[in-house]
Formats: structure tokens, sequence, C-alpha cells
């Protein structure tokens, strides 16, 4: 009992710089974040109470209506892009020869890559004119240059391509994890009974990544809900609102339009509703599961 005593709490005192700036930095700055958005936040006249109005300043918001919508669109078209591409790329890549070691690796590079970095190379691929890299490749094949980020209608859709392609090679080695631990035996009965490459595909390979999925599609919904480095890279919210997305807004009325109760407000709802979604998609999990 000593020992295990001794160990317990050896693991809680290499935890504890961790859990300090966990503490520091992200509990305490959230626990503000729920106070401060029950209050008029003036820095040097004294907070106001003011209770529930900043919530009902920011669901009554146009804008944030707008937002909510933009960033909805992002996650839904970003977490099936991903899922969609991942798991192609972890079938085609996925086995024991050794040279694929490298081509994981390579895949999986933009994952590791700093976002900011990666939308500012994408802005400039992006660019509108007929001299852009994209718009260069698309005149090879007789298509017209594309505004890609500077139209209303194609801006946020660029961001999810973009976010696409980063977030694939990481569904990618989640599926490749999944794909190892499948009973190779099942192959070899399936293709004994003459089961084609599409019917192992359905009957065998995507039934046993279903946990897979339920993993994925919680943490590819909750990253695209929270976007917010590469839409304040590539558009800032532009052109005219097309891809303001809930976390772009909350930073303009916290920084730029100083309603720091109305953003703090704006937080918690995003919050809250990134905890209801992980909720929602465990219960569901579950009841697959029984």
């Amino acid at each position: 009992m000593t020992h295990s005593r001794r160990g317990t709490a050896v693991a809680w005192l290499l935890l504890a710089p961790a859990l300090l700036l966990f503490l520091y930095f992200k509990f305490i700055p959230m626990a503000l974040g729920l106070w401060k958005s029950f209050f008029k936040v003036q820095p040097f006249l004294g907070d106001e109470w003011v209770g529930l109005d900043n919530y009902r300043t920011i669901m009554t918001d146009d804008a944030f209506a707008a937002a909510v919508g933009h960033s909805l669109l992002l996650a839904v078209g970003t977490t099936g892009g991903s899922l969609v591409l991942g798991l192609g790329l972890a079938l085609l890549i996925e086995g024991p020869a050794r040279y694929l070691w490298f081509v994981r690796a390579a895949v999986f590079l933009p994952v590791v890559t700093t976002m900011a970095a990666v939308a500012e190379v994408w802005r400039i691929m992006y660019h509108p004119a007929d001299t852009g890299l994209l718009n260069t490749i698309l005149g090879w094949i007789a298509i017209d240059p594309q505004p890609f980020l500077a139209s209303e209608h194609s801006s946020l859709w660029s961001i999810m391509g973009m976010n696409i392609w980063r977030g694939a090679p990481y569904d990618m080695m989640i599926f490749l994890a999944g794909l190892v631990g499948i009973d190779r035996t099942l192959y070899e009965a399936a293709a004994v009974d003459g089961a084609s490459t599409r019917r192992r595909l359905l009957h065998i390979t995507l039934p046993a990544l279903r946990p897979v999925f339920w993993i994925l599609f919680t943490l590819a919904a909750i990253r695209g809900l929270r976007v917010f480095v590469e839409v304040y890279v590539l558009t800032n919210g532009g052109p005219n609102g097309s891809s303001e997305v809930i976390m772009t807004l909350v930073y303009k009325l916290g920084f730029q339009r100083n309603e720091l109760g109305v953003a703090s407000a704006g937080g918690v709802v995003l919050f809250a509703a990134t905890l209801a979604l992980t909720l929602v998609v465990q219960l569901m999990r579950r009841r697959q599961a029984k």
C-alpha cells in the first residue's frame, strides 16, 4: 500500500507542472469568461451587471446567426471531406511494404505544419488573377480564372478545401491504426467465397471501422466548429462577411469593438454547442454499440 501511494504521489508530482499551466492558461480564463458574460465590461469604469442581456444580444444578432450558419456549413463540409479523403488515403497506402513509411510521413506533413503558415501559402495559391498558381493550373485545362477568396460565393468553399487538405492526413493515420486491427482471415474467407473488393469494403472494412468513424467524426466536427486561424489569415471573415465564423466574430466583438461581455457570451454559447455535440455523438455511439 505504501509503494502504491508513493507511485501515485510521484505521478501527481510529475503531472503538476502541466496541470498548473492548464489551470492558469485554460481553466481560469474559461471561468473568467463565463463570469464576464454576465457583465457589461468597462475596464476603466467598473463592470456593470447585466444578467442575461449579453446572451440575448448575441442570440438575436443577425451577424451571429450568419456566423453560426457558416460555421456549421464549414464543419459539415470539412468533416465529410476529410473523412472520405482520409479513408481513401488509408486504403491506398495501407500495407507492410517498407517504402510506405516515407509516403505516410510525406502525406502527414501538413498536419504538423503551423496552421498560420499553411493558410498563408494557400492564400498565395488562391490569388484570383490568372497568374495565381491554381488559376494557372486551371488555365491548362481551359477553365477561366476563379476568384476563390475574393468572391462572396466561393470564399467559404475555398477555406473548406484547404481544411480538407490539412485534416485528411490526420484522419488517414487514425484509419490506418483501425485497419491494422481488422482480422485478415475475414478478407481471406471473403475472397474464397468470391466476394469482390467492393463487397469486402462494405461488409468487412467499414463495419470494423465504425468506432474509428465515431471518434474522428467527433474530433473533426469540434475542429470545424472552432475554426479561427485559417479564416483569420485567408479572409478575416470577408468579403462582406461571407466567410465570417463564430470564432472570428467573437474575436472582433472582444478586441475590435471592445464588447468583451458580448464576446464572452458568444464564447460560452460556442462551448455549450461543442459540449452538446460531443454528448450527442457519445450517446449515439453507445446506442450503436448495444
